[in-house]
């Protein structure tokens, strides 16, 4: 089904944004040119080469940001079900597979964030994809980088047969070379580095890593406009 998700890609209407920082972000991404994926190139798990050599299934995750009071930016993660039959007790974005009737890869990662987390997609502006990740079970998973436009109107309501919970870190901290470990791996014949991050809150302890944190170092290179403080 056809999501109302207000979008700010390819010159689509204009929304309103919280904030005037919201709005030049915004502004900043509609911009965004995915570079090419090269060969060379390393990352959490190797980006999509030549999707029609592997032909792997779609699927897209929901990179919603939003400020904070003190004007902190943050994102919305969630730690899936423990019933889960895949990556049970991983946090994870929001996200799934494409089904039919999804449009494009907005469609599909503001549909499954509403099935997840009862995320309305009319709360959300669409406002750039990254280049695809390739996962480990060969899924073309494209990052979908929204702006949550009211953040006292989302009441997160989690599927408790998807999600146990839903919080938000600092986008920054994935840019940041603090609490946070790495493994070389090899995928598919090439080497990349997995990335494990460390984050606190309300006495509850979070281990992102994998896919999720190679997605999120990505975005908040790009949302920051700068390189990692550690290698890729």
């Amino acid at each position: 089904m056809a999501s109302s998700t207000a979008s700010f890609v390819n010159g689509g209407s204009s929304p309103s944004f919280p904030s005037q920082r919201l709005l030049a972000l915004a502004q900043q991404l509609r911009h965004y040119k995915p570079p090419p994926c090269s060969l060379d190139e390393e990352s959490v798990t190797p980006v999509v080469q030549n999707p029609e050599k592997f032909r792997p299934k779609r699927a897209a995750v929901l990179i919603c940001l939003f400020e904070r009071d003190a004007g902190d930016l943050r994102v919305i993660l969630t730690k899936r079900s423990l019933t889960m039959s895949t990556h049970s007790g991983e946090v994870s974005l929001p996200g799934g597979k494409a089904e039919e009737g999804d449009k494009d890869d907005g469609d599909t990662a503001t549909r499954e964030a509403k099935e997840e987390i009862g995320l309305d997609p009319s709360l959300v502006n669409v406002v750039t994809f990254l280049e695809p990740f390739l996962s480990k079970h060969l899924l073309r998973v494209v990052p979908v980088i929204c702006i949550l436009n009211d953040r006292k109107a989302f009441k997160p309501k989690p599927n408790p047969a998807e999600v146990d919970t839903v919080f938000d870190v600092p986008l920054e901290m994935f840019i940041k070379d603090e609490n946070r470990i790495a493994e070389e791996r090899e995928m598919m014949e090439e080497k990349y580095l997995l990335h494990f991050f460390d984050y606190e809150t309300e006495n509850k302890k979070y281990l992102i890593w994998g896919l999720t944190a190679g997605i999120l170092i990505r975005a908040a290179s790009v949302v920051y406009q700068q390189p990692p403080a550690f290698p890729e």
